[in-house]
């Protein structure tokens, strides 16, 4: 068994003192003395020093007198700055491995390390060191993305590989500290600290920007609209989370690529908080990632180690802790106060501080979310107005007046066949009057104000993101960085050159082409199409369950199931719909992830685009596959009484009610967007992590400690507990299929951005408390922008505009109402609209068992009944054809569609076109960024090349001594020598 909380191996060894000048470092950058040296070598002797050229850098880092006494970790992480440190109370954790232990057996077997049947096993692991040189932040938790790889590994093979990997680390110039006596039996702890030294040249080959010594004043804009968000931004002031800033919001620190040669531009006076947790973190896992096993004759980054279980988990820490007696003002605990907890729901988010914490990818989300939410308000409140305008008016609504009028004894043909009897059109007054509180002229207005809303959105957002590029030093990242190969391109890649002829061109260079991936493109494109297919068949199944079931109620003998037959299987239906959906999602997600791993891709943006792709394509279909049947296609495929379409034998295909299926599209609407997010989007977060966090804990037998045990366990073992971090992107996907329903079908149901607006106050607080709280700390990952999720939304508010223009011209019943008023009314009002729009058929002309067996006792014998369509009567030339009104309400929507569409794509593209992409105020000010930037590197080279022409006078001016001594020399020597010096 190894020691515990034993320190392996050190990155700063010095041979002799200090030179003269160079700024002393906390005792956690200076080597142990001898004896502690060889206690620390003590595990292994192949442990090495760093190489010499790194053991002296900090001498070349001088800085003032002063400024240059580092601040002990331990009182740093007091006051709540920073995170927890190694049993000698200076070195600070930046990075935790974890590892299972296996108490001592009898014989062990030989290690399968030199086994040649594992040699592809051991390359694809190698791989994932070539793709780790990307000087780019990683995509997601490296535990997550190995996963659903890690193999069996014999307990001294993964032993062997971690004293190989930690002796490499220390020669990388990492600190590590070992411990196996925690409280959580059977997992040991690799503590890792990057000293400064490496921090510096990390950060260096990574091209991390940094904030110089240089600042200047960010002067505001002067036109109308800065002043009006400067106006907003006094007014909404307590509304702003209480997050003290370093200095004032107008002044702001100039950025470069840091760079040991330029040392002295920077603000070195702290160097324990020069590079943040957030930074040292990513600078940690960069090295992990480049890390050789050498011995081995093949490459292990850290991501192969996950794999292969040599390692269990890998994270950063979080800052400490929120509640307790050890719970000191920090990042976290200023995060969870105000951001994370529910008395705060009102207040604007701390972007900033959530950036600085979790990273630019995070922050950009959240930053998103933010203002998305924003633009919710004033779409809710539209939408209630459109409401209540409909509640208002519905009182004088004169079709829904007409259908609860009993006076006019309109009895209607049966709803199915032989079960169903005749019924009186006033039994659907209900039905009527609640339609028009969705279904009336300010639905349209509705539907291009909510097009328009969808483009000043997006360009809202563009100026945003803009904006936080600006503060947060991103403006030119991207424009330089390469996407680098991850590790199984590059080992499909290594598989096709050793299948290759050796007499190929060792010149050419071998990839994976088209033909290589057509077998997975394939089996991607089957897959797809057939997971398509499911979601259709089952949507079909629903349908056979409202027809059946709606025929098996009108034959009940219960009277309550005969009194509300419509209600009972709409809302049934429609739970069905929900819970299919929202099991279809998780299976969809793994099978998409499979698929996207058969392709290969050769990047990791490759990668996520056509993993989102795939689950954007998959999810979209799976939740308005429902919604677009009663939209478009319920009550069109239906025929007529005496010729009605069947499926599936016996089954009648289903009918719209009198008012429309615009009803029933409201309702699936409404139960499927409040049941996702309700029970998919936040029963699920709350739920799922603390049963995963219960069960390792169980697992770990933790639960079984005493409670002062638990409150005592140590910063990186509490995170162990947390569940690890798996990216951003299913957060994003929740609310892209939000975004869809509030503006697709938005027509139909005018209260959805108010839904959606309360489910994102909700939602916004609980993704804060399972990031805060319930998450491990992710690894930060740098972001420009929000990648194609911003082209997502922009196909979205395009496709929104068409959908909307079919949904008023074709499920609602707005164009047949403006055409019956404009061409056929007598008195040009509404009068007699119902009694238009209804067709007659004799019932003589049923099909031999379709009329109803048990006809409902009227007082009178039915022979003529009226249904639902513009059809000719049985005594005209051509009985029940399609009759002209038909044709002309047709021509009518179809123009209304052209018009809608052309009128409000111009007015979107107008909008885009006036308001700019960047600001102006951030234009001017990253100009400025630029001169001065320029200005302080010609200040230093001109102090250069006066410094060095001081030092050239000082050594060409002659002393007085030797003026006095030398002979008279003539007058034209010393202007010739001038002038040929």
């Amino acid at each position: 068994m190894e020691r515990q909380n034993e320190p392996v191996g050190g990155s700063t060894q010095r041979d002799g003192p200090e030179e003269r000048g160079s700024p002393p470092f906390s005792s956690c950058e200076h080597t142990d003395s001898p004896e502690q040296e060889e206690a620390m070598m003590r595990r292994s002797d192949d442990y090495l020093p760093v190489p010499g050229e790194e053991k002296n850098l900090a001498r070349d880092f001088g800085s003032k007198p002063g400024n240059n006494e580092s601040i002990p970790m331990k009182a740093l992480y007091e006051d709540g700055h920073l995170g927890p440190y190694f049993s000698d109370e200076q070195c600070r954790v930046d990075y935790v491995l974890t590892y299972s232990i296996q108490k001592p057996g009898g014989v062990r077997r030989r290690s399968s390390k030199f086994s040649d049947t594992n040699f592809l096993r051991r390359l694809r692991r190698s791989m994932s060191m070539r793709s780790s040189r990307a000087p780019l932040q990683p995509k997601e938790d490296p535990e997550i993305a190995a996963q659903d790889q890690r193999t069996d590994y014999h307990e001294d093979d993964k032993r062997f590989k971690r004293e190989e990997f930690e002796k490499n680390l220390i020669e990388m110039g990492l600190k590590l500290e070992k411990d196996e006596g925690s409280k959580i039996p059977g997992v040991g702890f690799l503590k890792i600290h990057a000293p400064w030294d490496i921090l510096c040249r990390e950060a260096e080959f990574m091209k991390l920007k940094m904030p110089t010594k240089k600042v200047y004043e960010v002067k505001q804009g002067s036109n109308l609209v800065e002043k009006t968000r400067q106006f907003i931004h006094k007014v909404t002031g307590p509304l702003h989370p209480k997050v003290n800033a370093a200095r004032p919001q107008n002044v702001k620190s100039l950025s470069h690529p840091f760079s040991r040669e330029k040392q002295h531009l920077f603000d070195l006076s702290d160097r324990d908080k020069f590079f943040d947790s957030k930074t040292r973190s990513s600078i940690v896992y960069e090295v992990l990632k480049r890390t050789r096993c050498t011995k081995a004759k093949y490459s292990m980054g850290i991501t192969s180690l996950l794999s292969s279980g040599v390692y269990t988990a890998a994270y950063p820490l979080h800052d400490g802790d929120i509640e307790g007696l050890n719970a000191e003002l920090n990042d976290r605990k200023l995060l969870y106060e105000q951001w994370a907890s529910y008395s705060v729901f009102y207040k604007y988010q701390p972007i900033g501080l959530i950036r600085k914490y979790f990273g630019e990818k995070v922050g950009l989300y959240f930053a998103w979310i933010g203002v998305y939410t924003q633009m919710l308000i004033p779409a809710a409140i539209v939408g209630v107005i459109v409401f209540l305008y409909g509640c208002a008016t519905v009182d004088d609504n004169i079709p829904s007046m007409e259908i609860c009028d009993a006076r006019n004894n309109i009895t209607m043909c049966p709803l199915c066949d032989s079960a169903c009897s005749y019924w009186k059109l006033v039994t659907a007054c209900g039905t009527a009057r609640a339609s028009h509180l969705f279904d009336n002229p300010a639905t349209v207005f509705f539907s291009i104000f909510m097009a328009l809303w969808a483009i000043l959105f997006m360009e809202h957002w563009k100026r945003r993101q803009m904006r936080l590029n600006y503060v947060w030093d991103l403006t030119g990242f991207g424009e330089e960085e390469e996407d680098h190969n991850r590790a199984d391109y590059e080992l499909k890649v290594m598989e096709k050159t050793m299948k290759m002829d050796q007499s190929a061109p060792k010149e050419e260079k071998v990839k994976l082409t088209c033909t290589d991936r057509m077998p997975a493109y394939m089996a991607t494109v089957a897959m797809m199409i057939f997971m398509i297919s499911v979601t259709f068949a089952i949507v079909f199944g629903v349908i056979l369950y409202r027809i059946s079931i709606k025929a098996a109620l009108h034959v009940s003998s219960y009277p309550a199931a005969r009194s509300n037959i419509r209600a009972t299987v709409k809302t049934t239906a429609a739970i069905i719909n929900l819970i299919v959906i929202i099991i279809l999602d998780e299976i969809y997600a793994k099978i998409a992830r499979k698929l996207t791993e058969m392709e290969v891709p050769k990047t990791d943006k490759s990668f996520e685009e056509r993993l989102i792709f795939k689950l954007f394509v998959l999810k979209f279909v799976n939740a308005f596959t429902p919604i677009v049947y009663l939209a478009f296609f319920r009550g069109r495929l239906v025929g007529r009484p005496g010729n009605y379409l069947y499926v599936v034998g016996s089954y009648r295909m289903e009918e719209c009610a009198h008012a429309g299926c615009l009803m029933e599209l409201c309702i699936q609407l409404c139960i499927t967007m409040l049941g996702k997010q309700l029970i998919q989007n936040n029963l699920f977060e709350i739920g799922i992590p603390k049963l995963k966090k219960l069960l390792r804990k169980r697992k770990s037998e933790v639960t079984s400690m005493p409670e002062e045990d638990l409150k005592t366990l140590q910063r990186f073992e509490k995170d162990y507990f947390m569940g690890p971090f798996v990216g951003i992107n299913p957060e994003y996907m929740e609310m892209i299929i939000q975004f869809g329903m509030v503006t697709l079908f938005v027509a139909s149901f005018p209260l959805a951005p108010l839904f959606a607006l309360l489910n994102n106050i909700i939602e916004i607080r609980l993704d804060a408390k399972k990031f805060v709280m319930e998450l491990r700390r992710p690894l930060a990952a740098k972001a420009k922008d929000i990648g194609i999720w911003y082209n997502l939304l922009r196909g979205l508010s395009k496709v929104a505009v068409i959908v909307n223009a079919f949904v008023i011209a074709f499920t609602s019943d707005f164009i047949p109402r403006l055409v019956y008023q404009y061409t056929y009314s007598p008195d040009g009002t509404m009068h007699g609209f119902i009694n238009h729009t209804l067709s007659y058929f004799n019932v003589s002309d049923f099909q031999n068992g379709t009329a109803p067996v048990a006809p409902m006792h009227l007082g009178y014998k039915v022979e003529i009944c009226r249904y639902k369509d513009y059809r000719e009567p049985p005594w005209s030339s051509t009985p029940y054809e399609l009759s002209k009104e038909f044709w002309a309400i047709l021509a009518v929507r179809l123009a209304f569609v052209i018009i809608f569409q052309n009128m409000v794509m111009l007015m979107s593209d107008f909008v885009d076109w006036l308001i700019p992409d960047i600001p102006k105020d951030i234009s001017l000010q990253i100009h400025k960024e630029k001169i001065l930037m320029v200005e302080v590197f010609m200040k230093e080279e001109q102090g250069k090349r006066l410094a060095a022409l001081d030092n050239h006078n000082k050594d060409n001016c002659p002393s007085p001594s030797s003026i006095h001594q030398s002979p008279p020399q003539p007058r034209s020597r010393p202007v010739i020598h001038a002038k040929a010096s």
